[in-house]
């Protein structure tokens, strides 16, 4: 057998986690006074910064015999942490059932699932205590099944322990000691104290400031010390923000709490996507967000480091989905429903059936200034006819205007989705297929066409 000692090889994936690049961050900082770089720690082997904790958490349970042979992990999670439980529990050979809440993206779910653990899904929107929450049954699964460990990240101080023992002496050595500002998203509070208790005792001066979301109640605890279930309303944001104060928060090493919206942390992700070609989470648009509106506080010699959590694919059907962000007013683009809505007239679709003339068509189309005509039966579309296609039927046979239109039908016009974005329907005209239609929610069928677009495009 091949002795593999000497060779640059990882024993298994738990090696592979931690050490993550830093990245420079170019076009989206310009403006800003300073350097501002990214701790990118999609490139954990979970796509996500909790696969360090998950795993100290997991090694200080073997140690204090609280795992053992054939255990089963339990914990409540928003996707990241059950994934990084997941791999440690795979080469560990434990088993895993993971709560989660119904606002979590289902691609987070799926990826659980696939990686052998048992979700179960509860409610969002009800308090910590409530029997039916994410803790609650967590906690109670806990208790239900014998040999198990609800490894708790939120209480868990080997949460924060990961982040002094690895992020924290990452950054110190990868910046040389010259970091002057950590800006984190806050959550468990494991990633932003952990990682502040070593570089504060590096350096106190270092700046630490952690980033929020409207709907949690950590910004105001922060500032008064007050837990206050007033601040509590539903968020859309995920992985950060909390409706109570978990044990691994020490508030004396930060700086700031930063609140910022849902939706601009949602916009400034795929900003950072397609301007750095970083594929990043919820939580990282979230972070560049909260460091933007404190950029004032920044001078030419600061180097700032963002935490850029997770990777784009847990958030393919949110953030990254056109019609979720549009459906929640968070992507401001034109839609079919925009230039129907902008039409002057508010006329219904003119159609046709198919047992009328060519005559018929064209009477409806210098009546009503068209070019583009569906052919239907009741409901039922069966084709088209456009105005162009006519011209060249007439043009070689000029009796055809008393055939059927069933005998010169065209295919089809796309039907699409009420609320599919101008730049694709654009995509779509074309000197073959010049309209297309979609059908809002009242079940009433409208098209349009280039013309309708250049209309838009012009307002």
């Amino acid at each position: 057998m091949v002795n593999l000692t000497k060779m640059n090889i990882k024993n298994n994936i738990l090696e592979t986690i931690g050490n993550t690049p830093l990245i420079k961050l170019n076009k989206i900082t310009q403006g800003f006074p300073c350097q501002v770089l990214a701790k990118v720690d999609y490139f954990n082997p979970g796509n996500s910064i909790k696969d360090r904790m998950a795993l100290k958490m997991v090694e200080v349970a073997e140690r204090e015999g609280k795992l053992k042979p054939g255990s089963t992990i339990i914990e409540c999670t928003s996707g990241n942490t059950g994934m990084g439980l997941a791999l440690a529990a795979i080469v560990k050979g434990y088993k895993c059932i993971f709560t989660t809440t119904d606002k979590q993206s289902k691609e987070k779910i799926d990826i659980l699932k696939a990686v052998g653990a048992e979700v179960i899904v509860c409610p969002t929107n009800v308090e910590p205590e409530d029997p039916r929450s994410y803790y609650s049954v967590a906690r109670r699964l806990a208790k239900e099944i014998p040999n198990s460990f609800h490894s708790n990240q939120y209480d868990n101080l080997s949460n924060r322990l990961a982040h002094y023992e690895s992020t924290g002496p990452e950054l110190w050595e990868q910046t040389d000691g010259k970091i002057t500002h950590l800006v984190c998203t806050a959550g468990t509070g494991g990633t932003v104290t952990g990682t502040a208790m070593y570089l504060k005792e590096k350096n106190p001066n270092i700046q630490i400031w952690a980033i929020d979301v409207y709907g949690s109640l950590l910004t105001k605890y922060f500032n008064t010390g007050d837990v206050d279930m007033n601040e509590v309303h539903p968020y859309i944001s995920e992985g950060f923000g909390e409706d109570f104060v978990p044990e691994n928060f020490d508030m004396s090493v930060i700086d700031h709490f930063e609140q910022v919206t849902d939706k601009d942390g949602a916009v400034m992700a795929r900003r950072i996507a397609k301007e750095e070609g970083l594929f990043c989470g919820y939580s990282a648009g979230s972070c560049f967000q909260g460091l933007l509106q404190l950029k004032n506080k920044l001078k030419k010699d600061d180097l700032v480091v963002c935490i850029f959590h997770d990777h784009g694919t847990r958030y393919i059907g949110k953030i990254y989905n056109d019609q979720w962000m549009m459906e929640r007013g968070f992507l401001e683009v034109k839609t079919f429903k925009d230039i129907v809505s902008s039409r002057a007239s508010k006329q219904k679709l003119i159609s046709v059936r198919p047992d009328q003339t060519v005559a018929d068509a064209v009477m409806l189309m210098r009546k009503y200034e068209i070019e583009h005509i569906p052919v239907m039966i009741d409901d039922e579309i069966l084709g088209a006819i456009s105005e162009n296609g006519l011209f060249q039927k007439l043009f070689t046979d000029p009796e055809i205007k008393h055939a059927p239109i069933q005998s010169v039908l065209e295919l089809s016009y796309p039907l699409v989705d009420f609320y599919t974005p101008v730049e694709k329907i654009s995509n779509m005209i074309n000197k073959d297929t010049g309209a297309v239609l979609a059908k809002e929610e009242s079940g009433m069928l409208h098209i349009v066409t280039k013309y309708d677009i250049l209309q838009s495009l012009a307002k």
